[in-house]
């Protein structure tokens, strides 16, 4: 539906302003404090270099390393200061009504209305599922995230395939995808093949599928920790990243990003984050029933780092939680949930200790 009254702040919130300095940080959802040692020192390698401005040939090499790591070529590529960066873009081609599925990450949404452009919500109800139904016919451009953030919801790939229709592009948010690891949904008993997610590596990713009318934005901040390095990547036809590129300043990304770019997408560090998201899928199930033994409603089944909670009175809960020093992602800001929302990334045992001390000692 339209919306007539939108608070751009809502929109604009994000959990790095819950965690602060010295905190207990379940509000973000990137993995460790540092990228791993082995891509620092590949970085460093680099030091050297930035005296001079990015070359054409670093750019390139990035292209092409993204291009295989996903079977595209490297004219499918287009390099982002961060997913982030992508979404900023997407008024660029110009759609007459976005339609964004909600609960979902809200840049993009804001990054539309911010340019004028007229924007549809379509709200999903628990359980999440999407319908390609409930997106209006007329709408030219689709956004939606896989898997989607906050909800940890991964939708087939088959049913986002048929959002297609004649004169729209479907974009796709796979910020999380490397962070999925093959094997069932935490949280789930339905059999394999009923859950739609077993497939060995990004399961229903549809970073490999080229299409005239599929965008896919990936981040490397999640797993490998470079929120602070602005690294991302869209994938999609060259004529459609020409469209979002146009007008883009000359050297867009630093020679470090572009290094960084190149670095994860080769075979070893991809079996790497493979490996990661394997622990998530661990650490992931393992956190739903300490969470849910304390009689916390934990929505599931849950596929990314991070799970969807409803609680009571999240207001509170969230203060005396602020009070013992931990830092959970306030969910009311994302459009379909309310104020008893919490969000709480995936994290391993010494640290979900100290939260469920410290919510027990909050809800008792």
């Amino acid at each position: 539906m339209l919306e007539d009254s939108v608070d751009p702040a809502m929109l604009r919130h994000h959990g790095d302003v819950e965690a602060r300095p010295g905190m207990l940080d379940f509000a973000v959802n990137v993995q460790g404090i540092a990228p791993p040692d082995w891509l620092r020192d590949r970085l460093a390698t680099r030091l050297a270099d930035l005296g001079r401005y990015p070359s054409s040939d670093d750019e390139h090499a990035a292209r092409v390393a993204v291009a295989a790591r996903h079977g595209r070529s490297p004219d499918e590529v287009l390099l982002l200061a961060g997913a982030a960066e992508g979404f900023a873009l997407l008024p660029r081609l110009a759609p007459r009504l976005a339609a964004v599925v909600h609960p979902s990450f809200t840049e993009p949404e804001l990054a539309l209305r911010e340019a004028d452009v007229p924007v549809a919500r379509v709200i999903l109800e628990r359980p999440y599922t999407l319908d390609p139904a409930l997106v209006p016919e007329d709408a030219d451009l689709v956004v939606l995230g896989n898997p989607t953030n906050p909800t940890s919801i991964l939708h087939p790939a088959e049913t986002i395939r048929a959002l297609r229709r004649p004169g729209r592009i479907v974009v796709i948010d796979e910020a999380f995808a490397d962070a999925v690891g093959g094997g069932r949904a935490s949280g789930t008993t339905s059999d394999a093949s009923s859950a739609g997610h077993v497939v060995s590596g990004e399961p229903e990713s549809l970073a490999g599928f080229s299409a005239p009318d599929v965008l896919v934005f990936r981040s490397l901040t999640k797993t490998w920790a470079l929120a602070g390095l602005r690294c991302g990547y869209a994938l999609g036809a060259p004529e459609v990243l020409a469209r979002l590129a146009h007008g883009r300043p000359h050297w867009p990304l630093g020679t470090l990003q572009l290094e960084a770019i190149i670095a994860t997408a080769e075979p070893a560090a991809v079996a790497e984050s493979q490996r990661y998201a394997e622990r998530i899928a661990a650490d992931r199930a393992a956190m739903i029933d300490r969470l849910t033994a304390l009689g916390l409603d934990v929505h599931t089944p849950a596929t990314g780092p991070f799970l969807l909670l409803r609680v009571p009175d999240g207001a509170l809960l969230r203060k005396h939680l602020i009070d013992r020093g931990v830092a959970v992602r306030r969910a009311d800001t994302f459009p379909g949930l309310g104020p008893d929302h919490l969000r709480v990334a995936v994290r391993g045992a010494a640290e979900v200790d100290r939260l469920i001390d410290a919510l027990d000692t909050a809800l008792w």
